[in-house]
């Protein structure tokens, strides 16, 4: 069997390159027109920050995992299609800050029919909207050669970023939904299934409709992005009320039918799925005729907005109402934990906001390079004389990034923040120093025997 994968993002990448990993008798050959990407693959320093992605790459690649350029060749070889390219946010016309922009995944479908001389699956990997696969049926039998048919799977990826090879070795579950209506359907669910198969326990592997496997995976994140809101939303009022945010959290996650999960407050979620898959819901619902049921979603956004402006302007007010010329640590920049990604990351818009008020920041992340930094905040590594940004500056030592500054910011919650010096740090900033805990993973008890004045959200 061989297998192709239209694109090598986050998802394409890793969830190929596990294949191959457990599947040695299967060919994987992941494309991309990006060079540079496929270069990256190709070499000891990947594109996409992993936990454990190297060992598995290193392990199958040159043996049955390769990347390469050239789609249009991968594509005829192969039996299986995955297609796995972006689906943003339109920006424009009907839909526009809503609804899916497809257009890359027409455009893969158009490819596949040009150069396909014999049966072949497609199967869904990025995020779509429900009932995508018929408009990728109707283009691939409108420009394919007679006789060749397609079976279209959904197989939508549930990964973490930070835990994601732990996640394609050991899932939740795998869905996959096609035609259970036709004989042609079943045999092309049964094949996939049959790879999943080789690693994973078949009570994990659900099969489904098209449509039911189209729609889960927007649900499924819009319900985990609600948990979210939700607890920021309380965190609020835990602030008005002098209730701890943690164990009020806590004390509901004992609840069995609640569960402990995603009730972190923090200063909002980013990442590259909850926020577009969500919009997407809420388009959805909108075309189908349900406006109340998209207010309802709509509001998971609204709230995750304000509890970044919210951070901002607690970051403002509580430096005496100006930050103007004023030094700010940000530490971490990456949406979340083990992860390079800077997808609708929180720091992104509480660096923006502090720039509009004229603040220096002196950033620090372990993983996220600097032009990332400067591209996410909209801003020029240099001015028109061709001297460094004066306003931003990048830091490869969180100690460096305090020194001089009135106020450090905890933007993500990397596991190395928490042991680093602040004694160090304290002594380091201006006074009196604060510390605004934007992920709750200091010790805020000893930040103040230190000295530090401590905000943290969702406590007093």
């Amino acid at each position: 069997m061989k297998i192709c994968c239209l694109g090598a993002g986050y998802v394409g990448g890793p969830t190929m390159a596990m294949i191959a990993y457990q599947c040695p008798d299967i060919t994987v050959t992941v494309a991309d027109i990006n060079e540079t990407r496929i270069n990256a693959w190709n070499s000891d320093d990947l594109p996409v920050f992993e936990p454990g992605l190297d060992e598995v790459v290193k392990v199958a690649r040159g043996r049955n995992l390769f990347f390469t350029t050239d789609k249009m060749k991968a594509i005829k070889e192969a039996d299986i299609v995955f297609v796995s390219v972006g689906t943003p946010t339109k920006t424009y016309g009907a839909g526009a800050g809503k609804a899916a922009d497809l257009k890359y995944i027409e455009l893969c479908a158009r490819d596949i029919a040009e150069v396909s001389e014999g049966p072949k699956i497609i199967v869904e990997k990025s995020t779509l909207p429900v009932r995508t696969a018929q408009g990728l049926k109707t283009v691939l039998e409108a420009n394919s050669r007679p006789g060749i048919e397609f079976q279209v799977l959904s197989n939508p990826e549930f990964l973490a970023e930070g835990t994601a090879v732990e996640d394609l070795r050991n899932p939740d579950r795998v869905l996959i939904g096609g035609d259970e209506d036709s004989e042609a359907g079943r045999e092309a669910i049964a094949t996939l299934v049959s790879v999943y198969a080789k690693w994973i326990q078949p009570e994990r592997i659900i099969t489904t409709n098209l449509w039911s496997s189209e729609l889960s995976k927007l649900v499924a994140n819009a319900f985990l992005a609600q948990r979210i809101s939700s607890i920021n939303s309380i965190s609020a009022l835990c602030e008005r009320t002098e209730a701890n945010v943690d164990q009020v959290a806590f004390a509901i996650g004992k609840d069995s039918r609640i569960g402990p999960k995603f009730l972190k407050a923090s200063v909002g979620f980013g990442g590259s799925c909850f926020q577009k898959d969500i919009l997407n819901l809420v388009y959805l619902c909108g075309h189908f005729g349900l406006p109340e049921v998209a207010d309802y979603w709509e509001q998971v956004i609204i709230m995750n907005d304000w509890q970044k402006s919210r951070f901002s302007q607690k970051i403002v007010s509580t430096l005496f109402n100006t930050v103007n010329g004023k030094r700010i640590a940000m530490f971490g920049f990456a949406f979340k934990k083990d992860t390079n990604d800077t997808r609708e990351t929180a720091a992104m818009y509480v660096g923006r906001d502090l720039l509009d008020e004229q603040a220096v920041l002196a950033i620090h992340d372990p993983k996220v390079s600097t032009q990332q930094i400067f591209k996410d905040l909209k801003e020029s590594e240099t001015d028109a004389e061709g001297k460094p940004n004066s306003q931003i500056e990048i830091c490869p030592d969180p100690y460096v990034a305090a020194k001089g500054a009135h106020g450090l910011a905890v933007m993500t919650e990397w596991d190395s923040f928490k042991d680093l010096d602040f004694k160090r740090i304290y002594d380091g900033m201006l006074k009196p120093a604060f510390v605004f805990d934007g992920r709750n993973i200091l010790d805020h008890a000893k930040l103040r025997e230190i000295g530090f004045e401590v905000y943290a959200i969702g406590k007093k």
